[in-house]
């Protein structure tokens, strides 16, 4: 078995306080290995962008452990929490989030620019991911001359320029066709068993979903394994 890049440990998260209180999660365990895709399936309304907020260190559970390779992230400051994120979390949302005035090339070259790369470094690492994903013939375009699957294409790529060890997915594929989605979906679990990382990934598309290594669901606050 591969090594776990990400676990949650009996990790609790609520909302409010009193009568107004709302508890999202209760005792939720989860591992996932390098390589592994795991598909997270759900209602809305469950607990899956925060459970995802959480593994990514966007926000901080009340109670248990978020541990990314190998780090107890309890133990760790704002300022630590924030150097963990920027160096092992790749995060990809529903809508791209492309910068409007550059390229293909320049938003993917961009964390990795601000991560201390060279130009050249970042453009030759922003080029090999852009291929691929299929869209290095589009490097030079800019978001508004590209489809929406080339631009979540883009976004992925973008998420993975820094070599993140965790990739996290919140409804990649929500504003696509299922034609597209299937090609969005594709590529980045190509992209996630070329780059060995752990991926976890928020979809209503149960379709999708069984292409995953595993699925998992929430429920009373538990993450569990899910039957389709």
């Amino acid at each position: 078995m591969s090594k776990p890049h990400l676990i949650l440990s009996d990790v609790h998260r609520h909302y409010g306080e009193g009568e107004r209180l709302v508890r999202v999660l209760e005792a939720a365990s989860l591992t996932v290995h390098s390589g592994e895709l795991v598909a997270l399936v759900a209602p809305s309304g469950a607990g899956k962008s925060t459970l995802l907020h959480l593994c990514g260190l966007l926000e901080s559970p009340q109670g248990g452990e978020v541990e990314l390779m190998g780090i107890k992230t309890s133990r760790l400051g704002d300022r630590g929490r924030t150097q963990l994120r920027r160096s092992t979390v790749g995060y990809v949302y529903q809508f791209h989030h492309l910068l409007p005035e550059f390229t293909a090339l320049e938003n993917v070259s961009m964390p990795q620019l601000i991560a201390g790369r060279t130009p050249a470094e970042a453009e030759k690492r922003s080029m090999e991911l852009l291929d691929l994903l299929g869209v290095a013939p589009r490097a030079s375009h800019r978001p508004a001359e590209l489809s929406g699957g080339e631009q979540q294409r883009i976004a992925i790529a973008r998420a993975a320029a820094n070599h993140p060890r965790v990739i996290l997915a919140d409804e990649p594929t929500g504003n696509l066709d299922p034609e597209t989605s299937d090609i969005v979906f594709n590529a980045l679990a190509s992209l996630i068993k070329d780059e060995g990382a752990a991926a976890l990934i928020a979809t209503h598309n149960h379709d999708l979903a069984r292409r995953a290594d595993r699925i998992v669901t929430l429920k009373n606050g538990l993450v569990v394994d899910h039957q389709l």
